[in-house]
């Protein structure tokens, strides 16, 4: 093979490399940082200066964003259901 021929066959062998590696990038991003919306009734804990903090039907608490309900009303709220594993992975014992 001429050196051109190498040159160019290692050259594409890069380039699928790192079109591997950004295809798998973006996958993971996708599948394991975005979020996973859930919009469910919940039950207001608290209200504070950086959203309500609500009780899911399964006893997580989480965070739905600003409103405007007292502590002890039931809302429909919407928040990230991934919090929910991250919480168990932060924690393991429960």
């Amino acid at each position: 093979m001429t050196d051109l021929a190498k040159n160019n066959k290692t050259t594409i062998q890069i380039f699928i490399a790192i079109a591997v590696i950004a295809i798998g990038l973006f996958l993971y991003l996708n599948w394991y940082v975005s979020p996973d919306e859930i919009t469910e009734r919940v039950k207001i804990i608290a209200n504070t200066d950086d959203g309500c903090i609500a009780e899911s039907f399964d006893g997580f608490s989480v965070n739905i964003g600003p409103c405007n309900a007292e502590p002890g009303e039931f809302i429909l709220g919407t928040y990230d259901g991934k919090i929910k594993e991250r919480e168990i992975l932060m924690n393991p014992t429960t």
